[in-house]
Parts: C-alpha cells; sequence; structure tokens
C-alpha cells in the first residue's frame, strides 16, 4: 500500500544518528484513509477539505478526549500515542462509529472510511515525530485492517481484552515486512455480542445446509413411496390393521416442523412484541417488575454552571418543573431484569446492590423504555438542568455541602476514601439535602441532553437540550476513577451517544 510510507519519517530502519533519545512505551494509532488516491484523483479539492474536517472536528479531539497526542496527519491519515492501550483502543473505536454516521448519506464510492491499526511498543520519540519497530507493526496492522475498521496487536489484545467492552475476532499470526517475528492480529468488533454473531453465522450456515439434506431424504422417500406398485403399497397398509389395537398413525407434521425449526432464527422475546397464543403465555410485562426508588422533586428556580469551567459559563438562572428522580443509580440487579426480559443488551456483571456500568447513552434509553413499557409510566433519563438542580439539593456552594472538600461525602479517586476498582454499592455515601444519595463521584451518570461546549442558547425552562449534533450527549456527577473537581454539582462532560465505557451509569426520572 503506497499510502503507508507516508507515516515514516525518512527511514526508520535506520533511525536518527544520536545518542540519549528518550523513549517510552506507548500505545501507536495509524490510520490511513482507504481509497484515497481514488478520492483525490475524482475530486482533488472537495477530498482535501473533507479530510480536514473530518481532522479538525473529529480525530483531533477524540485523542484529546481519550487523553493521547497526535503526533502528525499527512494527506491521507494521522498517527497518535496514548500512555493507556485501553484509551488508544477506545479512542479508536469512537473515531470509526462517528464516521459510520458522516458517511450514512453518502454512496459508497464517495465516503471517507479510515483503516486503524493499534500496536503497543517502545518507541523514541522526537518532537515532531516518532520512530521504532512499534510504529512499523502498527502501520502494517493498519495496511491490512478492512476500511472502516480496527484491528490491534497482540500485545495490545492482552492489556485491554477485561477491560474494554467489545468482541475481539482473531486473524491469527501475520507475517508483516520488516519485521522478523509473526504479528498477532485482532480485528475489534465493538458490539460486545459480535463475537457470538460472527461464531453462529457459520453455525447457521451448517444448520440450513443440514436442514437443506434433510428435506432432501424426506422428499426422496415420499417419492418412493408414491412410486410403489398399487398391489405393494395395499400390503403395507393393510400390515398393522391387523394389530388388536388401533393406534393414531404417527403424527409426521409436527416431528417435521420439531426437526426444522432450529433452521429459522427467531427473534428475542422484547415487550414489544409477545408470542400469540391460545393459553396466556408468561411476558416480561406479566413479570414483576423491580422499579428503582423515586425521590419526588418540588421544583423550583436556581442558577444553574458555574465560571469554574468554561463548558459551566454561563451561569444562568433556570426554572424547573416538578418531577422525580431515582435515589439511587440504576443497579445491577434492576439492569438484569431488563437484560433477562431481552429488552437490553447485555447482561451486567457486579455485585447486585453495585450502580450498573458500562453502559451506554443508547443502553440507558433502552432501560427507560422497557420500564415504562412494564409500569405504564413515563419514565426517562433527567434532563441536564433536573440533574443539577437536584444534585445541588437547594444549595449554591461548590459541592452540595459546602466549598470544602469533606472526606466520606463521595466516591471520588482523592475524595478520602480507599482506592477501589469498581464504584462502591449505591447508598454508601451520605444523601444530599434532598435525600439522592450519589449526585456526585461513584459513577458517570447519564442525562438526556445533546453535548454542547457552553450554555449559549441552553433552554431556562429545566427541558432537555436536544437540538443540535447528538453524536455525544451529556454526563454528570463523575466517577470512582475521577479527582474532585467533577463531584461538583457543575461539572459537565460529553461522550459518545453509541460508546460503552467503564465509568458511565445512569439514574432514572418520572414525569409527573
Amino acid at each position: 500500500m503506497g499510502e503507508i510510507r507516508n507515516f515514516r519519517s525518512g527511514n526508520q530502519d535506520e533511525p536518527p544518528p544520536h545518542s540519549g533519545v528518550p523513549r517510552r512505551l506507548a500505545a501507536i494509532i495509524v490510520g490511513d484513509i482507504a481509497s484515497y488516491s481514488r478520492l483525490m484523483q475524482a475530486d482533488e479539492e472537495g477530498t482535501h477539505v473533507r479530510v480536514k474536517r473530518i481532522e479538525r472536528d473529529l480525530i483531533q479531539p477524540s485523542i484529546i478526549e481519550h487523553h493521547g497526542s497526535l503526533v502528525k496527519t499527512t494527506g491521507d491519515g494521522f498517527i497518535a500515542i496514548f500512555d493507556s492501550p485501553v484509551e488508544a483502543v477506545r479512542c479508536s473505536i469512537v473515531i470509526q462509529q462517528n464516521l459510520i454516521g458522516r458517511n450514512a448519506s453518502l454512496p459508497k464510492h464517495s465516503r471517507l472510511e479510515y483503516r486503524i491499526g493499534v500496536n503497543l511498543g517502545d518507541v523514541i520519540v522526537e518532537p515532531d515525530d516518532i520512530y521504532g519497530d512499534g510504529v512499523n507493526i502498527a502501520t502494517r496492522i493498519e495496511g491490512i485492517a478492512e476500511p472502516g475498521q480496527v484491528y490491534i496487536s497482540g500485545a495490545i489484545y492482552e492489556q485491554i481484552k477485561h477491560k474494554v467492552v467489545c468482541g475481539y475476532e482473531s486473524l491469527g499470526d501475520r507475517k508483516v515486512k520488516n519485521i522478523t517475528d509473526p504479528v498477532r492480529v485482532y480485528r475489534v468488533l465493538p458490539d460486545a455480542d459480535a463475537v457470538g454473531k460472527t461464531r453462529s453465522r457459520r453455525e447457521n450456515t451448517l444448520i440450513f445446509l443440514l436442514g437443506i439434506t434433510l428435506l432432501v431424504i424426506a422428499a426422496g422417500a415420499l417419492w418412493y413411496l408414491l412410486a410403489q406398485p398399487q398391489g405393494r403399497v395395499g400390503e403395507q397398509v393393510a400390515t398393522p390393521a391387523a394389530s388388536p389395537a388401533p393406534s393414531p398413525a404417527p403424527q409426521a407434521p409436527p416431528r417435521e416442523a420439531a426437526t426444522q425449526a432450529p433452521q429459522v432464527p427467531q427473534p428475542s422475546p422484547s415487550l414489544a412484541s409477545a408470542p400469540s397464543s391460545p393459553a396466556p403465555a408468561p411476558s416480561a410485562s406479566a413479570t414483576p417488575v423491580r422499579e428503582p426508588e423515586m425521590v419526588a422533586i418540588r421544583g423550583g428556580s436556581f442558577a444553574m454552571g458555574s465560571n469554574d469551567d468554561p463548558t459551566e459559563r454561563p451561569v444562568h438562572q433556570v426554572t424547573v418543573k416538578p418531577f422525580s428522580i431515582g435515589k439511587y443509580p440504576v443497579t445491577v440487579r434492576e439492569w438484569n431484569e431488563c437484560a433477562a426480559a431481552g429488552a437490553c443488551g447485555f447482561t451486567a456483571t457486579g455485585k447486585d446492590d453495585a450502580p450498573v456500568s458500562n453502559v451506554s447513552w443508547t443502553d440507558a434509553q433502552q432501560y427507560a423504555a422497557f420500564l415504562s413499557q412494564a409500569t405504564k409510566k413515563p419514565y426517562r433519563l433527567p434532563s441536564e438542568a433536573e440533574w443539577e438542580y437536584a444534585a445541588r439539593g437547594g444549595t449554591q456552594t461548590k459541592y452540595w455541602w459546602g466549598d470544602k472538600l469533606q472526606p466520606g461525602m463521595a466516591g471520588c479517586k482523592d475524595c478520602g476514601d480507599l482506592a477501589a476498582e469498581q464504584p462502591a454499592k449505591v447508598g454508601s455515601f451520605k444523601p444530599n439535602p434532598f435525600g439522592l444519595h450519589d449526585m456526585g463521584g461513584g459513577i458517570d451518570q447519564w442525562v438526556e441532553d445533546c453535548w454542547h461546549k457552553n450554555y449559549q442558547g441552553a433552554p431556562v425552562d429545566g427541558s432537555a437540550w436536544t437540538s443540535g449534533d447528538c453524536s455525544s450527549h451529556v454526563l454528570r456527577s463523575g466517577s470512582w476513577k475521577n479527582d474532585a473537581r467533577y463531584v461538583r454539582p457543575s461539572n459537565r462532560d460529553g461522550y459518545d451517544t453509541n460508546v460503552r465505557y467503564p465509568t458511565h451509569g445512569f439514574r432514572i426520572a418520572l414525569s409527573p
């Protein structure tokens, strides 16, 4: 692939001849546009403008958001380094999923699709470039990736396999140019269930072929019976009649249907479509659903935002109508009831009374829809204004308990509690004046609003801000992995709408 050479500054096999060069272990992302030469030939200026827009609006912000550094961009791609392999892979997934949305309305021949390769290696770092086999391997992996896909090395896989909620398909060991040892390569499947789906496609094909074979055999047997001389058929029919107790003939159609049934994949049961049956059949809506404990909020006016961060400005007066909000974030137990009903996309792990995590905004919406359908109540995500109003608990201080950080009030990295690999169970810390737990720290919490960089033009009636580019949505609260500044009621952040992240959860709201 000619474009690969664009990532190499000079001859990578002969690094700059000087001693004492800085080295570091880093996760390296190499991205490259598929069919770039063809796109440039068809529309040189238009392609150039589109590439620069994607670099400015998507690639650079995604790298920064995931704590990486953009080393350089070229005419047809980019290279970036990260301290964390986890963040490097998450960044790659976010870029690819956002590009899917950008390309959706374009004809296939006009789409800008990136191939992305990720590797972990020891590299030589210069002010405007990086060198070494780690970079070369990332480049070679990118070269064999399919357009729109993320391929990773075995070194990356070993670091992230239990930390990123996605699937992985092993592509085996690959011999790559100028690298002595073969490189183990994996394809990243952003959907956590994608591995099973990939495998089941092969199984379904075998089942289909087996079904066809059985049908051919059955048709041959039927032809054989019909082709027999009349006398022999009569003898065969008369034989069972001599038995002392006639019994019904074997019911061939039901047996045939039972044999063929697995050939047709059946959709998972859901609340929207229960199977029809003469007798009442159990359904998700017929099973009692554990409703989250809710707290009624009277509503009122408050000053939303702060001057502590540009995203929290300008401070503006907002009036919130009465509503109810979950006393705690949604727990693993509550989420798994939705998963068991087939209405939520995965089964959560962890203790039942821990907040559910690894949840995308889309996942949270699935739970709200499930709860609304099962209870016939208008459950939803809170708006950003409702969340901050409830988190403040009637206060206007930096934290709901005052302006100084106090130990034992919230679960965060420097809040005074012991460091942990997961959030504490819900309700482990004191409630705020409205009786709500974990409205700061513990778990990041999705709200309804689309992400905006500040409050210019934000609603003042407490409603969700759903206009604009909604490829990202707002998160509140901060998590057990964040420091204290994220615990502030005014703190806000945004993240990709469809991507799961280990510190992301949510709580539910209810309209009157």
